[in-house]
């Protein structure tokens, strides 16, 4: 099994056979190239794979090319197999917390490390088939598998063959980053694509990283039977998030068991017949420790190398990925850029979103705007932290003063009966308005209930209009309704109320004279 960082797919059961023969089948022969396309786009992650779908049912002219496997990250080593995992894992720690609801297990139950795995693959290779080759090719798309290289401000190559076109999209996405620390290829680590290679369970194991992949996946390990420890240069989780949502990650690793070791920096690793060693700075102090497997959680870098950007006249940086305006348009007006190569935001929504732009934008002349989207995010953790629009602090930053409301899920009758009360519902307005800016949710299934307020935000609803909307009892979106009457209840100022219970006294007094 790979375990230096490199893509792969094992063990090569029929699972992945499946997956193999939908996403990158090993007699696909390519098409010949049929005169100028209207696009071409090159990658076949999220972002590809939406702009020539919808580029071809409208009826453009459409070539693919991807150099793998269809489908990207999001199909191979992201979204669906790490969901797949986190799921069996709030499964494992579900049963674990039985007892707490009068529900007796029966002792010695056991995580089957290598079914959860199979049962992952099993699901990849199921939902393979709407990424598949021959789905787009029925769809109309000219599909190029190999290594695509720019030969002019019009063209490509790829195996030998010359493509030419009007406009092209350049989706090819991102991929781990590997920190600079000495030994670490040498003693082997694991990354977002190639963890999901597993068919046993590390006993010890090591995240480098605490950003949203480390922690997912930290946690999920943790649950399925492995010792995990979270080696994070910041001072806690989760560096990015609202500081409160950061703490209940915390305090709930803790509480499972995870060993945090934060403002800890890794100088070396070495392996030995005693496991992978990994050597580091923690408060000034040398610490060692000792792990069957390291998996890297820092960051993402742009694919951009192999292109040659330069020959199309498209201006890049290997850090940030390809450059591009406001309308996803590179250096060279022909070719627009989408996805993980381009964005700083790296999600599988995004990459859609960014590839609904460049459709609009690069075939019809639209003037679809990046800043115009409203942004969401979720990290699935348990529980899942998901927030959209802007933090307090953002918006501080941009001289915006806000009012924030925060309703606890202590405070909520479903929350409370399902046992799962930690958390929150944090919104943020416009000081002197019910302009929602942003807002933080922080549950089981967060992530199903932010689209409300992203949903709100999108078409000018106010916090105010919220509370007007009935939800129903028990639920804990319920909250969300209880955050909007919160809103209201500052809008009841002194005189207000003093306006108010005059009003009252005189109703009281006409209905006493009419009796």
């Amino acid at each position: 099994m790979n375990t230096d960082g490199s893509q792969g797919v094992f063990p090569e059961d029929r699972y992945d056979k499946v997956l193999v023969s939908n996403v990158s089948p090993p007699d696909w022969s390519n098409p010949e190239p049929s005169g100028r396309y209207n696009l071409v786009v090159v990658g076949a992650g999220t972002a590809g794979l939406v702009t020539a779908a919808g580029a071809a049912a409208l009826g453009a002219k459409v070539a693919l090319v991807e150099n793998h496997f269809l489908g990207g990250d999001c199909l191979n080593h992201g979204c669906v197999p790490s969901k797949a995992v986190i799921r069996s894992a709030r499964m494992a720690e579900d049963v674990r917390m039985a007892g707490d609801f009068g529900i007796r297990i029966p002792e010695g139950v056991a995580v089957d490390f290598s079914a959860v795995m199979e049962r992952m693959r099993r699901l990849r290779s199921k939902i393979s088939f709407h990424d598949s080759a021959k789905r787009f090719r029925d769809l109309g798309v000219a599909l190029f598998f190999g290594e695509a290289r720019f030969t002019g401000k019009d063209s490509l190559e790829v195996g030998g063959k010359k493509l030419r076109f009007s406009k092209a999209v350049i989706a090819t996405g991102a991929r781990a980053v590997e920190p600079p620390i000495e030994g670490l290829r040498q003693a082997g680590y694991l990354t977002n694509e190639t963890v999901f290679s597993l068919t046993e369970r590390p006993q010890r194991f090591a995240v480098i990283g605490g950003g949203p992949l480390g922690c997912e996946l930290a946690q999920a390990f943790q649950r399925l039977g492995a010792k995990v420890t979270v080696i994070h240069t910041g001072e806690h989780l989760l560096g990015r998030e609202d500081s409160d949502a950061a703490r209940i990650i915390q305090e709930t690793f803790l509480k499972e068991g995870v060993q945090l070791l934060l403002d800890a920096r890794p100088e070396k690793i070495t392996k030995t017949d005693e496991g992978k060693i990994v050597f580091y700075e923690n408060k000034g102090g040398k610490v060692r420790l000792v792990v069957d497997e390291i998996l890297l959680g820092v960051g993402r870098a742009p694919n951009v190398e192999g292109l040659d950007l330069e020959a199309a006249g498209v201006a890049y940086d290997v850090k940030t990925g390809v450059k591009v305006n406001d309308f996803l348009q590179t250096s060279n007006p022909r070719i627009y850029a989408a996805g993980d190569v381009c964005l700083p935001h790296k999600f599988t929504h995004m990459a859609d979103g960014s590839a609904r732009i460049v459709i609009q934008n690069a075939l019809f002349m639209g003037r679809k705007r990046l800043s115009g989207l409203t942004i969401p995010w979720t990290t699935y953790t348990d529980p899942e932290v998901a927030h959209v629009g802007m933090y307090e602090w953002q918006a501080k930053e941009r001289g915006i003063e806000v009012d924030t409301f925060t309703k606890s899920f202590g405070d909520v009758d479903r929350a409370i009966v399902d046992g799962e009360d930690s958390g929150f519902v944090k919104i943020h307005v416009k000081r002197g308005s019910d302009k929602i800016l942003g807002a933080t949710i922080v549950a089981r299934h967060a992530g199903d209930m932010i689209g409300e307020i992203g949903l709100a935000m999108v078409n000018g609803v106010g916090l105010k209009s919220i509370a007007s909307v009935i939800h129903p009892y028990p639920t804990r979106a319920e909250a969300i309704r209880q955050v909007a009457d919160m809103y209201n209840r500052t809008r009841l100022t002194p005189f207000i109320e003093s306006i108010f219970s005059l009003w009252l006294k005189l109703r009281r007094w006409t209905f006493a004279g009419f009796c």
